[in-house]
């Protein structure tokens, strides 16, 4: 028997969505006071799940917690989005799609930039005064999961690239998809938004998904030995957008 409190809490927190064959539960928003620079910063975080099972239809507050009761979300991978400020009604909010790098964003990796551009298009998203980041836990070495990186890695120091060592696993070299988020996105924001990306393919995935658009803004930097051979890759065989590279 579930708590009643709890369901009285958590019912008004709780959003369902329909996205293709299945629905998205968002839960939020919830204050998240995060550290930039030494400074606390006050983002509204939300946390999404997916359930594939459209035969149950949407689930009640109460049955949705029944339901994860009994499964190990730990072993699954959920993900979330920091939003600031006015981010509904203001005008030119900034947003990143942001895919998870666990070397990069928990360790900062200098095999890439993901650390780098986690941390500053949070700072950017600060400054602009509204904005979101969309983490997308899903999207590990662009869709071929944490283990998988892992051997991509030992590839690339054999001499492989980046895109080389995930098509020499058999994978494609980026699988990942957005759809996802940019329904969130469509529940938190229906005016357009500025998205900060090098990459065309996350571009098409919002106009493609219905998400309005209002334009881009290139993020660069934190160029070293370690990762100029993966930028360069990401430009020449992934199509990025080259801006000028700050090093």
């Amino acid at each position: 028997m579930i708590n009643e409190k709890v369901v009285s809490i958590l019912k008004d927190k709780i959003n369902v969505v329909k996205n293709d064959d299945h629905f998205i539960y968002i839960v939020g928003p919830i204050t998240l006071p995060v550290n930039l620079d030494g400074e606390t910063q006050v983002f509204s975080w939300y946390s999404w799940l997916r359930s594939d099972n459209v035969k149950e239809g949407s689930l009640s507050t109460e049955e949705l917690i029944e339901k994860m009761q009994g499964a190990n979300l730990a072993d699954m991978q959920q993900s979330s989005v920091l939003v600031y400020g006015d981010f509904q009604e203001s005008h030119g909010a900034l947003i990143r799609m942001h895919s998870i790098c666990h070397t990069g964003d928990i360790f900062g990796s200098k095999r890439c930039d993901c650390g780098f551009q986690l941390k500053q298009s949070m700072k950017m998203i600060v400054e602009n005064g509204s904005g979101a980041l969309f983490y997308l836990a899903n999207h590990e070495g662009r869709g071929i999961g944490l283990f998988s990186k892992a051997m991509a890695y030992v590839l690339q120091e054999n001499g492989f690239d980046t895109v080389e060592a995930n098509e020499g696993l058999g994978f494609e070299d980026d699988t990942r998809s957005y759809s996802d988020a940019i329904s969130v996105l469509k529940v938190l924001r229906q005016k357009p938004v500025t998205l900060i990306t090098n990459n065309p393919k996350k571009l098409i995935a919002l106009e493609k998904n219905g998400a309005l658009l209002s334009g881009r803004v290139p993020l660069w930097g934190d160029v070293s030995q370690f990762n100029e051979k993966y930028l360069d890759t990401k430009v020449k065989r992934s199509g990025h957008l080259k801006e000028e590279v700050l090093l």
